[in-house]
């Protein structure tokens, strides 16, 4: 008898790793490997040997740069997002897409099961099974770190069991911390980092350089929106992917785009996380920008209210429920209009507008003006200011 198929978000990092081994060797599994290519760079070299020594019977790698700026990266900008107030999302983003695509290839093969190798305490977990089960119902899901069979519960039991079975894994005892990488950002969560006294070392950083070390000359670039979403920089028009790489270049470069929060995770506990988010940071100070002379007042403050609810749902893991997707149509109908160009200087660390140009800017000067004029009547502000003072002196009045 054929043993069952499963499908397994494969990255080729330590946990999958010993995932897709363990599946094999203890679970009986015949072991499909997915590999979604979202910008890990060089993490992808020698995937498919690696999967292929390590017992899987097949493995598809696909490139998904475009797709996850386009349909994840930019519908998320669109609506300023932060998750409370400083995540630009970066891991998030790239959860619902992998999770998309792993219940399509279980589709294709007949598979009626998919593995992951998110922990219980995290919340990959959830961004992965809510978007297995809101896109197939029926399928079933194996979560190793979650069933009593799995006894590997340490970064240093699955070295161990890594190095018995000689499978190679970028992670050693010494740097325990994990890392996830894409074209938006690169996290690091864990070991050291733990401890939240302790400050994350230099050597950790990947995509940006201290901004003690950055250049002392500042770097000034335009970018250009249409409707919400960059299309360009500097003039030159680039697709999603191309345009959120360059501005990840001249952002690390710069020192731009590191932060190091604590946050809420939707499982109830607290994490640190340590981020680089170089191209994701421009991208957001850029739109917000264009914005502020593009959106009317009154739309601009109602999806202010809605970004924290809507950062919040896509953390938690909600990208393809009813309730992201109506108040995406809100966002996108908000953005029409949000067309214009940024300049920006990036200098150690920083991140600042320095120009806005639109061809249908809200902003006229001759209103704004400090100069005298003819176009505001300035007795006007006397009535409107009297008119809303009018509650708060009856408020006085019956002395409440």
């Amino acid at each position: 008898m054929a043993a069952k198929k499963i499908v397994l978000a494969y990255s080729g990092g330590l946990d999958t790793s010993v995932i897709l081994k363990w599946l094999k060797d203890e679970l009986g599994y015949e072991v499909i490997c997915y590999a979604a290519d979202l910008g890990q760079a060089e993490e992808l070299t020698g995937l498919e040997e690696k999967a292929m020594n390590t017992g899987a019977s097949k493995i598809y790698i696909e490139d998904l740069r475009e797709e996850f700026v386009r349909d994840y990266v930019f519908p998320a900008y669109r609506a300023d997002v932060a998750y409370e107030g400083l995540y630009l999302l970066g891991t998030t983003l790239g959860r619902p897409l992998i999770a998309k695509k792993l219940v399509e290839i279980a589709a294709k093969e007949k598979a009626d099961t998919v593995a992951h190798g998110a922990t219980g305490k995290g919340n990959d977990q959830v961004r992965f099974e809510l978007t297995f089960w809101a896109l197939n119902p029926k399928i079933k899901v194996v979560a190793p770190w979650k069933m009593d069979e799995w006894t590997l519960r340490s970064r240093d039991k699955m070295i161990d069991y890594a190095r018995k079975h000689k499978i190679p894994v970028p992670v050693t005892k010494k740097k325990p911390y994990s890392m996830d990488r894409n074209l938006l950002h690169i996290s690091f969560e864990g070991g050291i980092l733990e401890d939240l006294w302790n400050a994350p070392t230099e050597d950790m950083f990947v995509l940006s350089v201290s901004p003690e070390k950055a250049p002392n000359k500042p770097t000034e670039t335009v970018i250009s929106f249409k409707d919400g979403d960059p299309v360009a920089v500097d003039g030159e028009s680039l697709s999603p992917a191309n345009l959120l790489a360059k501005l990840n270049e001249l952002g690390g470069k710069n020192g731009v785009g590191r932060i190091d929060i604590v946050e809420n995770r939707f499982v109830g506990m607290k994490s640190r996380g340590v981020y680089e988010t170089p191209g994701g940071t421009i991208m957001k100070i850029a739109h917000r920008a264009i914005e502020q002379i593009t959106m009317d007042r009154e739309v601009m403050h109602l999806r202010d209210e809605l970004m924290p609810r809507y950062a919040t749902m896509v953390y938690n893991g909600f990208w393809f429920a009813p309730e992201r997707e109506a108040l995406q149509t809100l966002i996108d109908h908000s953005q029409i209009g949000v067309t214009g160009d940024i300049r920006v200087k990036l200098y150690k660390g920083n991140c600042t507008v320095t120009g806005r140009r639109a061809e249908k800017s809200l902003y006229n000067p001759e209103i704004a003006t400090f100069s005298e004029d003819e176009v505001y009547n300035q007795k006007d502000a006397s009535g409107f200011i009297k008119l809303n003072a009018l509650r708060l002196k009856m408020q006085k009045q019956m002395g409440k």
